[in-house]
């Protein structure tokens, strides 16, 4: 289990998830998730939103013994996706007395998932509620990555409830590798709305952060500067780091053999990293990850039905929809009699910004001959400069 301790008024009565195998219905998850939820004891308390309805009764049980006879006087609801809130109808049913805490954009959502009929304070940027030594701050993030995201600040003991900011994969249970779950999760969840992200992280430069508190994951207490450069640099949709991706989507296994061997020609020029991705097997959103985190991408695919194998087009499509920009591509097509897949695949790369492709196509008829070699060392060297 993670160091979840935050200190003696501010308890972690999360839940972890391992027997989730697909994160929103489409990222798998090996080693399940955890739904955070918090509570702040004072001379009034409030939890700091709920978790996923399949960890409900586990979280009331958690919340029941932090606080003994006391009851909660306000919960505080950040976002409103059901792995956050799932649980709220069930701790007002528990706890009726309790007010809700949102913003103008939470309550109509709320009321699209229940019946909301207890009382409510609508909070506005830069709003603030005093439980007694503490005192919440509120700052909107809308898009990041509802429309009715908001973020906490607590100014005594300089906490970041960051709702999904921060968060990775992996439940507290588990020996995970922050970076990686985190990226991961960063780049297929809130990949698409770097502008917002920025936005926040600049409202966040002006705040004395001592810890963040993410809705997934485990709470970061130190060295905040290397997860917010993280976070700098991927909503800013720079390259993480030098290497190269080759994607493949191959029918008979041909394209795939090229591109692997490709892959040991860029390793023989002295490429020090190098991903290769069967799009048919491979983890989707692994493909994804590391084409937002190398600076180069090299795409392969067999031609299909006159256009994209449909793993090719898949990739390519979840490229598109979380913003993809700023990398230097190059492309191999194969075909056995008439091969324009690397016609498709610059079609949708000419919908991304800032991309540089690099020369040349190379051609494969069936199986790749002599000149294809030639033509894969050419454009290894392109894409070395």
């Amino acid at each position: 289990m993670k160091d979840m301790h935050v200190s003696d008024s501010v308890i972690y009565v999360g839940v972890d998830d391992t027997t989730l195998d697909l994160f929103e219905g489409q990222y798998r998850i090996p080693y399940g998730v955890s739904y955070n939820s918090y509570l702040i004891m004072d001379d009034k308390t409030a939890v700091m939103d709920t978790v996923d309805p399949r960890g409900t009764k586990e979280w009331l049980q958690k919340i029941q013994a932090a606080l003994g006879d006391r009851k909660p006087d306000y919960l505080v609801v950040q976002h409103m996706e059901p792995d956050h809130s799932g649980s709220i109808r069930s701790f007002l049913d528990t706890y009726p007395e309790t007010t809700v805490v949102g913003n103008k954009k939470t309550f109509p959502i709320l009321k699209q998932f229940f019946d909301l009929k207890e009382q409510t304070v609508s909070v506005d940027e830069g709003d603030t509620l005093t439980l007694g030594s503490h005192t919440l701050q509120f700052f909107m993030a809308p898009f990041v990555h509802w429309p009715e995201v908001m973020v906490t600040y607590e100014q005594s003991e300089k906490l970041l409830f960051s709702a999904d900011g921060f968060g990775t994969f992996g439940a507290l249970s588990e020996d995970i590798d922050w970076i990686t779950e985190a990226r991961r999760y960063y780049i297929n969840i809130v990949g698409k709305y770097g502008t917002q992200v920025q936005a926040l992280l600049k409202k966040a430069s002006g705040l004395d952060i001592a810890a963040i508190l993410p809705l997934h994951g485990p709470v970061l207490k130190s060295d905040l500067g290397y997860y917010i450069g993280k976070y700098l640099t991927w909503s800013s949709y720079e390259p993480e780091d030098k290497g190269v991706v080759v994607a493949y989507a191959s029918l008979h296994g041909n394209t795939g053999k090229a591109a692997r061997q490709f892959a040991d020609i860029l390793r023989e020029k002295g490429e020090q990293q190098v991903a290769v991705f069967d799009l048919n097997r491979d983890d989707m959103s692994v493909a994804v990850e590391y084409a937002y985190r190398y600076d180069r991408l090299v795409l392969a695919s067999v031609t299909y039905d006159a256009s994209l194998h449909p793993a090719m087009e898949d990739f390519l499509y979840h490229l598109k929809i979380k913003n993809f920009q700023k990398r230097t591509v190059g492309y191999i097509q194969n075909g056995s009699w008439g091969p324009v897949s690397a016609k498709f695949m610059k079609a949708h790369i000419a919908q991304m910004k800032d991309m540089t492709e690099v020369e040349p196509v190379v051609t494969i008829r069936s199986t790749l001959s002599e000149a294809n070699i030639t033509e894969l060392e050419s454009l290894a060297d392109a894409l070395i400069g």
